[in-house]
């Protein structure tokens, strides 16, 4: 358990590190700051507008840093040749993939929580009040969905021999999921024979990020999802990334490693 815990503070210290997280943050919290402005306009309709926004805006940044920053843990490893190192403490390689998942998952909720933060700090400044429930359940289902993303680029980094091609693959996944993959279903009724049975199989076995989509509550002023649907969504995400970590274990134990 040591040994987990030491490789995730590494991961996450490696997105401290990181030029481009703290562009992805400044834009982000440059632009959500601005939209505190809105107010003086008063119209409700820009408001929401704004605010929809934003939270596009922080949700992009945030699948763009856990894309990029969990496709390079295997792969810097592996160049700088530390990897070799680590395997010999002896840290196991469930070890080491367990620590990675939580250190990249963690530094994800850790930059989600300054991006909820200013969004929070703009609605409060715009006379608006802060719903602690319904923003706790945004971020909440937000950080379930990025836990998701993280095992299942983890998994990507040992299929694929390049970062980039680990990150791009992924986020092509990602955004065909979340735009498509709640339609799958009723384009499988208006199929018939076999594209029926391939698209309903699909649509059985992705994760469905969509869930994981609470913007309107928060947009649209609408009152809380109930908590038993909350406590499904968490357990649905928890086992797809338990699955995919599994998938990373497998594929890792049996990866040929060469200096």
């Amino acid at each position: 358990m040591n040994n987990i815990i030491v490789i995730a503070s590494i991961a996450l210290k490696e997105l401290i590190r990181r030029k481009d997280a703290y562009v992805l943050l400044i834009i982000t919290v440059f632009l959500t700051l601005i939209s505190g402005s809105v107010h003086f306009f008063g119209d409700l309709k820009m408001v929401r507008y704004v605010k929809e926004l934003c939270l596009l805006l922080v949700w992009i940044s945030s699948i763009v840093i856990a894309v990029t920053l969990t496709a390079r843990q295997i792969h810097a490893e592996r160049e700088s040749r530390t990897l070799f190192s680590l395997l010999s403490k002896p840290v196991s390689r469930n070890e080491l993939i367990f620590g990675k998942f939580f250190g990249c998952w963690f530094a994800c909720g850790l930059a989600l929580l300054v991006f909820y933060a200013f969004f929070i700090v703009t609605a409060v400044s715009r006379g608006e009040h802060w719903r602690l429930p319904e923003h706790f359940q945004a971020f909440w289902m937000h950080w379930i969905m990025l836990g998701i993303i993280v095992a299942m680029v983890l998994a990507g980094a040992l299929i694929f021999t390049a970062p980039s091609s680990n990150a791009t693959i992924s986020i092509v996944i990602i955004v065909g999921i979340l735009m498509l993959g709640r339609h799958l279903g009723k384009l499988a009724l208006q199929m018939g024979g076999v594209k029926q049975t391939i698209t309903l199989a699909v649509f059985y076995a992705i994760p469905h990020l969509e869930f994981y989509d609470l913007r309107d509550l928060i947009i649209h002023d609408w009152p809380l999802v109930k908590w038993e649907a909350i406590g499904l969504a968490t357990l649905y995400g928890l086992a797809y990334s338990a699955l995919f970590l599994s998938i990373a274990c497998v594929l890792f134990r049996r990866k040929t490693l060469t200096v």
